[in-house]
């Protein structure tokens, strides 16, 4: 996995965690991959990838079985949506408006845009 240098790296792991929640890759209850496991993957040091496990354990995505591994909770999708709801509204919306500002592009130019490319899936 290549790594953006603006975001720390465990965070951007925590991403691919939420995009595979997202994606229902895996659903609640479901054992999620080891930190040693995820380290591999990514070609990280495990103290990373345990970074990542700690940040998710507590915004509450996984719980650990002691001795057994890491579980998706019970409520980890709807608590995913809601945080990436919240990333995306206070982090990335701003620039997007930011941008098409800069760019002199109005929302009926977005509109029309969304309506030439049903496959974008926005209503």
């Amino acid at each position: 996995m290549e790594f953006k240098e603006n975001q720390a790296i465990y965070l951007q792991i925590a991403n691919r965690f939420f995009e595979n929640i997202l994606k229902k890759k895996w659903d609640s209850g479901d054992k999620i991959p080891s930190i040693r496991d995820m380290a591999v993957e990514f070609e990280v040091n495990p103290n990373t990838t345990m970074r990542t496990f700690n940040y998710l354990q507590d915004k509450g995505i996984i719980y650990n079985k002691r001795g057994i591994g890491y579980f998706l909770a019970d409520d980890g999708f709807e608590r995913t949506i809601a945080i990436k709801r919240e990333q995306f509204l206070e982090e990335d919306l701003p620039v997007f408006f930011k941008t098409m500002q800069l760019l002199g592009i109005k929302l009926d130019d977005l509109k029309a845009y969304i309506k030439e490319k049903p496959e974008l899936n926005v209503q």
